[in-house]
């Protein structure tokens, strides 16, 4: 009985072998970008190395912008200015007898919650109105006191401003104590505001700041802005700032050391980064030759000169044994919603088929000896 146990042992690896398809936890790189040549295709496939890297740093941005936009730190005056809106508490003294303000009581009167009017305007009693806007409190103070001496001899004035709404900003979220702020001069910085407003909130990774001024967006990442002093902004009454998530992320899949949706840990992931945050590619399944990275592009975005891409999906190939392609690949940035792809390598689908066969001999041999 042991020769036809032989033979049908074989014909089950036969068919195991042919018929079966091998369960794998990734593609192989021939079956991704088979057919890359056919004119039909909807891709296409470029290796990256140094002969090609800078070209394709100026390929179209996808995903984002390409960068984020902040805008440049230009400090002011200590004294902040009267803007409208503002609320303003004076106190006038006046020592004569008989004076048009005072009483024989009381040589001072209080004129508490002056707003100042959309044109800039305060009234004062005995003088009218005053144009304070754009001034600081001193020189207000001042001009207040030059127009009082029509009246009075020798008048004094104390002036307090309350900022409005032109004069503060809106911590608006992603702060512990958010709120709406007053600018206490016109050299109060982002950090200054960060502070005030209890710091940025913990439950938020990888947190963006955004400065929403004069209907524009300015970005930064809260590491770029504690690193570069150059960053630390000033800012202006009517500045709303946000605190939010980055919300940038690639795909890692294949062979790689996670399968995950990967968020941006900084402004700028370049490949072989992008690699290092899902722990490297698997040592036992992985293609070192094979690892992708897939890309669509806008129609928009279709060059035939070599300044952007043929076609809108487009496959991009890193060989991790060859040094001038880890070096390109130091220099190639991963977009938001890219997929890396670690493909598996062919020499482990031999392995699981001689596993396989040696298993099922192993049955055989068993068979035999019974």
């Amino acid at each position: 009985m042991r020769h036809p146990i032989r033979f049908l042992a074989s014909l089950f690896i036969i068919a195991a072998v042919s018929a079966c398809t091998l369960p794998r936890g990734a593609a192989v790189q021939s079956e991704i970008i088979r057919n890359q040549n056919n004119e039909e295709a909807v891709f296409s496939v470029v290796p990256i190395g140094q002969d090609n890297v800078a070209q394709l740093a100026k390929w179209p941005a996808t995903g984002w912008a390409g960068h984020y936009h902040w805008f440049s730190r230009d400090p002011g005056p200590k004294s902040n200015i009267i803007r409208a809106g503002d609320t303003i508490d004076l106190v006038v003294w006046d020592n004569q007898e008989n004076s048009l303000l005072t009483s024989d009581v009381q040589q001072n009167v209080e004129l508490p919650g002056i707003t100042v009017s959309p044109d800039g305007m305060i009234f004062v009693p005995y003088i009218d109105q005053v144009n304070v806007a754009g001034s600081t409190p001193d020189t207000a103070r001042r001009q207040i006191e030059d127009k009082l001496r029509v009246v009075i001899p020798d008048p004094q004035v104390q002036l307090t401003v309350v900022s409005g709404p032109d004069n503060s900003v809106d911590a608006v979220r992603g702060f512990n104590a958010p709120g709406n702020y007053p600018l206490p001069n016109r050299n109060y910085s982002i950090l200054s505001l960060i502070s005030a407003a209890g710091g940025i909130s913990a439950d938020l990774e990888n947190p963006l700041v955004r400065v929403i001024r004069d209907g524009k967006s300015y970005e930064i990442r809260v590491g770029d802005l504690l690193q570069r002093p150059s960053a630390n902004v000033i800012l202006r009454g009517g500045d709303q700032i946000i605190v939010e998530e980055d919300g940038r992320y690639f795909v890692a899949l294949g062979a790689t050391g996670s399968e995950s949706i990967v968020p941006f840990t900084k402004e700028r992931i370049n490949a072989i980064e992008a690699l290092a945050l899902v722990d490297g590619i698997d040592a036992g399944r992985a293609n070192p030759r094979g690892v992708l990275i897939l890309r669509d592009y806008a129609s928009k975005d279709l060059r035939t000169d070599g300044s952007g891409p043929e076609k809108t999906q487009v496959v991009f190939a890193v060989d991790l044994t060859s040094a001038d392609s880890l070096f390109a690949a130091r220099k190639f940035n991963v977009n938001p919603g890219d997929l890396v792809m670690a493909t598996e390598s062919s020499v482990t689908s031999i392995r699981t088929v001689f596993g396989l066969i040696g298993s099922i001999v192993g049955v055989g041999n068993a068979l035999d000896n019974n």
